[in-house]
């Protein structure tokens, strides 16, 4: 039998990027005492006030159908903390709810790009992104992110990769996986291409509240931009609970009306328990928020110290997340050899990145979404594997 071409096409190289979260998965549930970094799932509890309402809200049988889009006050809440972050006005009109943003760029995508277009994305980036562009049928266009720009966007080559197919340009900020943070100015040349050529501007701001020194810039945020510019976001991150599966996307009032029909035929609205305790948190604003993001940031100042020591690898303080990324190509090892590697000699489980695109082949991407003692542990055994190898 025949499947949808759509099969292969959400299949990219991103796929087989977890292969080794995955083994690392079953080594621990045969009771080995696996450290596991692969994936950002955040160790620290929700918010109480998120936990307390939504439990609060199933209490009361909250259970049935809900707004396609959203329940208003809920994409009121959300639009208020947008508009507050970034000084420029925001509605409930503006905001649509969706589970999760992942689920926010593939429902974006799918209004913003068809067959032919082109979807412009500098990389490495996070490994679901070309599978994203490919369900539209359209054309992915890498833009590399150079390791000795720090990871920065090189804006004459952004510029350069434009052509008149081209639709979205799609930026990532604090970035996923290496931790770089766009600055003001970088944003502001990708708005004036957008408005220059015409385009979208498609921002994924699942990190925006881990920008360790506060500077991070929505596309949003500058003038004569909120009409071509989508942004993605959830509470998986900024509030440790991905599982909640609430994410929101923030553009012209024009897409929310899009978003309805395709929601209307994919999920016929979201839990209305969950946004009753995403409501909650979202106008309570808690202190948790801000301690997570100085959580990860003396977490990744710990481990990028300690990892400092290991020989033939490199690494840097990221600005903004919840990883570090480690250069091991002078260790003479592929990313994934090293990683199998570590993983059977030291029970450590990292993320190969070149799943990531090839600007980040030879790097490891690891999470710090583990306490300070446990990631002093996993710092170590890295050491002293590198230094085995190098001996």
């Amino acid at each position: 039998m025949r499947f949808s071409p759509l099969v292969d096409r959400v299949a990219g190289k991103g796929a087989g990027a977890w292969r080794i979260h995955w083994e690392a998965l079953q080594r621990k549930a045969s009771g080995r005492e696996v450290i596991l970094l692969t994936v950002g799932d955040p160790d620290q509890p929700p918010p109480a006030v998120l936990i307390d309402a939504t439990v609060e809200s199933l209490r009361r049988g909250r259970t049935g159908y809900s707004p396609i889009i959203g329940y208003p006050e809920v994409r009121a809440a959300v639009a208020a903390r947008h508009a507050a972050r970034t000084g420029q006005p925001c509605s409930a009109d503006n905001v649509v709810v969706v589970p999760g943003a992942q689920a926010g760029l593939y429902c974006a995508l799918q209004c913003l790009a068809g067959a032919g277009d082109e979807v412009v994305v500098p990389e490495p980036m996070y490994a679901t992104y070309e599978a994203v562009v490919r369900a539209t049928g359209a054309n992915l266009v890498n833009v590399p992110l150079q390791a000795d720009r720090g990871f920065h966007l090189d804006l004459d080559t952004l510029a350069a990769a434009i052509t008149p197919r081209t639709r979205v340009l799609w930026i990532n900020t604090p970035h996923n996986p290496t931790g770089a943070v766009m600055t003001r100015g970088e944003v502001e040349a990708v708005a004036e291409l957008a408005r220059r050529h015409d385009l979208w501007v498609l921002s994924d701001e699942v990190y925006a509240d881990l920008a360790f020194d506060g500077g991070h810039t929505s596309p949003w945020a500058l003038p004569g931009m909120a009409e071509r510019t989508v942004v993605v976001s959830s509470l998986s991150k900024s509030h440790a609970a991905p599982g909640l599966r609430f994410g929101w996307l923030v553009g012209p009032p024009e897409l929310s009306g899009h978003m309805y029909n395709l929601l209307l035929c994919m999920l016929y609205g979201g839990p209305p328990f969950i946004q009753d305790g995403a409501l909650a948190a979202l106008q309570a604003d808690p202190p948790e928020v801000a301690a997570m993001r100085a959580d990860y940031r003396r977490r990744a100042a710990l481990l990028s110290g300690i990892l400092g020591d290991a020989q033939h690898c490199r690494t840097a303080m990221p600005e903004g997340g919840m990883f570090v990324l480690l250069d091991v190509r002078a260790t003479g090892l592929t990313s994934t050899a090293f990683a199998e590697r570590l993983l059977e000699a030291e029970d450590v489980a990292v993320l190969p990145a070149d799943g990531f695109g090839p600007s980040a082949t030879g790097h490891l991407r690891i999470s710090l979404t583990a306490p300070d003692a446990v990631l002093e542990e996993a710092g170590r055994r890295i050491v002293r594997f590198a230094g085995g190898l190098a001996g």
